[in-house]
């Protein structure tokens, strides 16, 4: 057996194009960044470019524009919403010719503080970040130090970044609304952890609803479900096993809302004869769903396109930094999961 050296390639660079083309480096430099030259220098040096499959040297290119074309995005875990969000916010930043790059952190604060760091070290031009409030004042010296941050989802109050964000106690007012109109009474909600925002402006929509209706509220109705799947299971069994029961349920997410579904098909109860659900976050299992669920749909789209928004004022140095806030309303989309109550 005998021992292989395998020589890389040099890649091309810049002066391989302007040999190549006979033109000075400071032509093929102009032709790069998108400066006027002549048609005929263009055209051959296009060809010259190809035909060598140069790459411009990006990390070069940044030291002296101080951008590198990459945003960060860090997300508490790749779930429904936060992978619509990543899907629309790549396809949105690609047109402006820059790329997306996500970390997932698990809600770990190292875990959190490394991805900080990684996109810190990386010099890239903005980190999205789904607001993370236990951790808010270490992201001060980043700020400081010039990381450009928008936030969504969960707010961050008193933190210098701009942010974008669903008008979440509205929606959930008027969905809430909705069931308490059919003649429902006692209606339970699973709410999220009330440490994020998110989950603290849900609840609140809630209570505002039964307010507008003249309903007392009843603690023993509210169940924390803590965002997950088996805390909504466990939060429509703690429901459920009352003496007098909720005749509606108002889960505050879908994973939530999934584990709702999941214990009331497992002790045989129907959608809505026996009991109404409804849910924030529309997700393609609740169309399918038979009945459908009434649910509140995250605008994504409209996010995403704030955000671009946001990131292209800020990168022109345009505005006061961290003093934009969007909230964007959501649509309510009406479906099998409730039904009227004769009283």
């Amino acid at each position: 057996m005998t021992d292989q050296t395998i020589t890389r390639p040099r890649p091309a660079t810049i002066i391989d194009v302007a040999r190549e083309a006979g033109v000075a480096v400071g032509t093929v430099s102009r032709y790069i960044n998108g400066l006027p030259i002549r048609v005929g220098n263009r055209e051959r040096i296009a060809q010259v470019i190809e035909e060598l499959g140069y790459r411009r040297n990006s990390a070069a290119a940044s030291m002296k524009t101080n951008t590198t074309h990459i945003v960060g995005m860090m997300v508490p875990a790749v779930g429904e919403f936060h992978a619509a969000l990543l899907d629309q916010l790549t396809r949105r930043m690609r047109q402006t010719g820059r790329a997306v790059v996500c970390y997932c952190h698990d809600t770990d604060p190292t875990s959190f503080m490394d991805g900080l760091e990684f996109f810190a070290s990386h010099r890239v031009d903005a980190v999205v970040i789904d607001g993370y409030a236990e951790l808010g004042h270490r992201l001060v010296p980043y700020i400081d130090e010039g990381m450009l941050v928008v936030l969504y989802d969960n707010d961050m109050p008193g933190l210098l970044a701009d942010g974008v964000f669903v008008a979440n106690r509205q929606a959930s007012k008027r969905l809430v609304d909705h069931v308490l109109e059919l003649g429902h009474e006692r209606v339970a909600t699973i709410h999220g952890n009330l440490r994020d925002s998110v989950g603290r402006d849900r609840l609140e929509g809630y209570r505002d609803a039964l307010k507008a209706h003249g309903v007392a509220e009843i603690p023993e109705l509210l169940v924390d479900g803590n965002w997950n799947e088996q805390g909504g299971y466990t939060g429509m069994g703690d429901l459920m096993a009352l003496p007098n029961p909720p005749t509606a349920v108002f889960g505050a997410n879908y994973n939530m809302s999934i584990g709702a579904l999941r214990w009331l098909r497992e002790h045989d109860m129907s959608i809505p004869e026996d009991i109404s659900l409804v849910s924030f976050d529309d997700v393609p299992a609740f169309s399918v769903h038979r009945p459908g669920i009434t649910a509140v749909g995250q605008p994504v789209e409209k996010i995403a396109e704030s955000i671009v928004s946001i990131l292209a004022e800020r990168l022109k140095e345009q505005g006061p930094l961290g003093k934009r806030r969007v909230r964007i309303d959501a649509d309510i989309t009406l479906r099998g999961s409730t039904r009227r109550l004769r009283r």
